[in-house]
């Protein structure tokens, strides 16, 4: 038997840890699951360690497994990007896209787009995952990280996509009971709804009023009987007249267009949190990545979330 990592383990190992299963591979790789196991099982003797747990029911990695599929997904995507280099692709978006995006974001707008995106380009074969925070930067399990605000970090390129604002709503009926807030402080006399999601100071809400140097901000510790990690859980909340909340325009334009959520202090301003697509400066040639990042650009800008 040959010894060490044959170039076709690193395809094969890649797809066995996006299925999740030996038989969910099986059915990927075409191949019976008696197959996918002695494949495995060869590799694992080739590099003498063992890179997957197996049970009868489910499978997970190994820290040898979780390093050895990290390198082979980036030496797959560097084949790619090699081949669009030479020319032997002819820039056709193909291979492996590993997209990752907010949860409430990621299920009403880009799992949307991914499937309009895939039917443009059917060689291409998306992977999405949904997280609460975006993962970190110096991740290399996504190609394309559609997330608010532009990275602190060089070593990325972030592609602005839309502009998008967080505002401050309540149902009617929650007014008609509890009063309509004139200034910042009064915040605190009323039931907020708190989200809990991201690196920002939970509890406590940012209002400037002015513009630039001029600005002047006020910080309110709010105070509520509901709280959650889910947009779409707090939104509910808010349509059924629980409270007054914080949340980005793309979520909640609909409701204020019919008149079903009203916004709240609009002459003062909440921070900014526009819609960025971060990636590794290495992919910026990659014709999959840019073939996406200007799907989701063109699509947004024809569909503006303002």
């Amino acid at each position: 038997m040959k010894s060490g990592i044959q170039p076709a383990d690193l395809g094969f190992f890649s797809v066995l840890a996006s299925a999740g299963s030996l038989s969910a591979a099986a059915r990927e790789l075409g191949i019976t699951t008696p197959a996918v196991s002695k494949h495995l099982a060869q590799m694992e003797a080739r590099v003498g360690v063992s890179l997957v747990n197996r049970t009868t029911r489910r499978m997970s990695m190994t820290p040898e497994g979780d390093l050895y599929l990290e390198h082979a997904r980036r030496i797959l995507g560097e084949i790619d990007d090699l081949e669009e280099l030479l020319g032997v692709s002819k820039a056709t978006p193909k291979g492996l896209l590993r997209v990752n995006a907010t949860l409430g974001f990621g299920r009403s707008h880009v799992a949307p787009l991914i499937s309009k995106f895939v039917r443009k380009h059917p060689q291409v074969e998306v992977q999405l995952q949904l997280s609460v925070n975006p993962p970190p930067l110096t991740d290399d399990t996504f190609d394309v990280c559609i997330r608010f605000g532009a990275p602190p970090d060089t070593r990325v390129i972030a592609r602005h996509i839309a502009p998008n604002r967080r505002l401050l709503c309540a149902a009617p009926s929650y007014l008609a009971r509890h009063g309509i807030p004139k200034v910042p402080h009064e915040l605190t006399r009323h039931n907020c709804i708190g989200i809990r999601q991201g690196e920002e100071a939970y509890g406590v809400w940012r209002l400037a009023s002015g513009r630039g140097k001029a600005a002047a901000v006020e910080a309110v510790k709010i105070r509520g009987n509901l709280t959650t990690n889910d947009g779409e859980i707090a939104v509910n909340w808010a349509l059924d007249g629980h409270g007054i909340l914080m949340r980005a325009e793309w979520d909640i334009e609909r409701f204020l267009r019919t008149g079903r959520l009203v916004q709240v202090l609009p002459q003062y301003h909440t921070p900014d949190a526009d819609i960025y697509a971060v990636y590794p400066q290495r992919h910026q040639l990659a014709a999959r990545v840019r073939a996406f990042v200007d799907f989701v650009a063109l699509t947004f800008n024809q569909q503006s979330v303002r």
